[in-house]
């Protein structure tokens, strides 16, 4: 049964066209009304906090996505080595033992020089 994720992706591309939108009536406002453009600064401010969201959004999303493949690829292994130790094999643990240098490769991390 395929993974569904049960939370849809934000259409990040439309809300950061809606932002695009919301700056410049913002900036048309505050032109016309000297007297509220400290308020529209607040307003301007929150609109780069939807910015700075929609940037981290995207970063977190490639992030799970990475994760989600290492994991498959380590389900993927476990299996082969589950098949290899079933067939006899003689070294059925060398599909783990690949896959684990290969995540590693890809992302060493400080005191991997030991494996």
């Amino acid at each position: 049964m395929p993974y569904t994720n049960p939370y849809p992706d934000p259409a990040l591309q439309e809300v950061t066209a809606r932002n695009r939108t919301a700056r410049q009536l913002v900036n048309a406002f505050s032109s016309s009304t000297p007297t509220l453009a400290d308020i529209w600064q607040h307003v301007s401010t929150a609109l780069d906090d939807t910015l700075t969201l929609v940037a981290q959004i995207s970063r977190l999303h490639a992030e799970l996505a990475r994760n989600r493949r290492r994991y498959a690829d380590l389900m993927a292994a476990a299996r082969a080595t589950l098949a290899a130790h079933h067939d006899g094999e003689s070294d059925p643990l060398y599909y783990l033992r690949d896959e684990l240098t290969a995540q590693r490769a890809d992302n060493p991390k400080p005191g991997d020089e030991a494996w």
